[in-house]
């Protein structure tokens, strides 16, 4: 491949806000990693949402929790000779909520493995590819970290206490590698959505409804998967330059505290 073609990964972007992101940055001419868990392929009617170009879309069939399946993702990276930007999408929600009281380790680990682990240790290693890739005098190459997070990170719901712990250790792991990696001028951001519509929140869509209706929000809708995703893409093409550790509330003004 040319070395001006800028490579994403997008964990977890086989549906829903990592599939958005995907679709944004293939179409400002990223080559694009799609990782999921449960396909083994992508599907011709998946592929058809990228329309042109379909030959700048790879799939890897990895759990990011796993130590041998984030290094399937790092062959990958290693076989298209770069990562532009790496976006920590995956993520999961509890099984079963249930009340702090009665929850599960079980779930904990699983929850915090996937959601944190497996994030904290994807960036861990495909930050030391980003600074042996600066050494090969790659053209346009300015490499950068984009995390998810979620409104969970300060917002307390105690009938799944392991996703909200998880997502505000997102919080830190941003600051942390923010600090760590702007020795290398990688900055690491952090895209923390509200209430979005997607497959994770189809169980609770009545609840929401009616909350939005009133006033949940400044903006009273539900967040759309696109939403993120063009703050990804606005990332992605650069237009924060002076930045990192940064969050951006895409959340409809939930984190404000009004009277």
């Amino acid at each position: 491949m040319s070395d001006i073609e800028k490579v994403a990964l997008i964990t977890g972007s086989f549906r829903g806000i990592g599939k958005a992101v995907a679709k944004g940055l293939h179409s400002v001419g990223y080559t694009v990693i799609i990782n999921g868990v449960s396909q083994s392929r992508l599907s011709d009617s998946f592929l058809k949402k990228f329309s042109e170009g379909v030959q700048r879309v790879h799939y890897v069939q990895a759990d990011v929790s796993k130590t041998d399946d984030r290094e399937k993702l790092l062959q990958k990276i290693n076989e298209l000779g770069r990562i532009d930007i790496l976006v920590n999408n995956a993520g999961v929600a509890p099984k079963e909520r249930k009340d702090l009281l009665e929850a599960t380790e079980i779930s904990f680990d699983r929850v915090l493995s996937i959601n944190l682990k497996g994030p904290y240790f994807l960036t861990q290693s495909v930050a030391n590819l980003m600074i042996r890739f600066q050494k090969k005098d790659l053209l346009d190459y300015s490499p950068k970290v984009v995390n998810i997070g979620s409104i969970s990170a300060y917002a307390t719901s105690v009938s799944r206490g392991d996703y909200c712990l998880s997502k505000a250790g997102v919080d830190m792991m941003t600051k942390l590698y923010a600090d760590r990696l702007a020795e290398f001028n990688i900055p690491v951001l952090e895209v923390r959505p509200g209430i979005i519509k997607t497959d994770m929140t189809t169980a609770v869509q009545e609840k929401y409804d009616i909350l939005f209706s009133e006033g949940l929000t400044p903006i009273s809708r539900w967040g759309t998967p696109q939403d993120v995703a063009k703050c990804v893409k606005a990332i992605a093409l650069e237009y924060f330059p002076y930045t990192t550790g940064q969050v951006f509330n895409i959340d409809g003004g939930f984190h404000l505290k009004r009277l």
